[in-house]
């Protein structure tokens, strides 16, 4: 299979990103969550950076990331404070992403460690996160949720 070259990735990004309903994407490091690139309104909020937001105490983990407590995570869920209520950033977006990529990764090797995560949606009323993981990188898009 060949493989896309950077720009033709980008340009189908971009693409993606001009969608009707679409609010942002991200790209996320899978080994630590890292910001790759971020587009659209968290893009907006914050620059495209690439730190650690792993979560947990094994932030240098080359294995399957290991199932964690949500309140003890150290992840600041929107709604916490009054700062959260205000938006959401990229960062905030990133870590949770990367936990909720860790948790369905637990999920799934305990019921069959041969298999492993290929699609991520979570509908809620308001919008819709579609994930999609690789060996190298998560894809995240964050559009409208389709009325009904």
């Amino acid at each position: 299979m060949v493989q896309p070259t950077p720009t033709a990735t980008l340009e189908n990004l971009s693409r993606l990103a001009s969608k009707p309903g679409v609010q942002s994407t991200l790209i996320l490091s899978y080994s630590d969550g890292s910001i790759i690139r971020s587009t659209g309104l968290l893009a907006a909020t914050s620059p495209s950076t690439s730190q650690d937001l792993s979560v947990g105490n094994n932030a240098s983990r080359t294995g399957p990331a290991e199932p964690m407590d949500a309140l003890s995570s150290g992840i600041d869920y929107p709604g916490s404070t009054e700062d959260d209520r205000k938006g959401n950033n990229a960062e905030q977006i990133a870590r949770m992403v990367f936990a909720f990529v860790a948790g369905a990764n637990a999920f799934t090797e305990g019921i069959d460690k041969s298999d492993e995560v290929k699609l991520l949606r979570l509908r809620t009323r308001k919008n819709e996160i579609v994930i999609v993981p690789d060996a190298k990188f998560l894809l995240v898009v964050i559009h409208d949720a389709p009325p009904g």
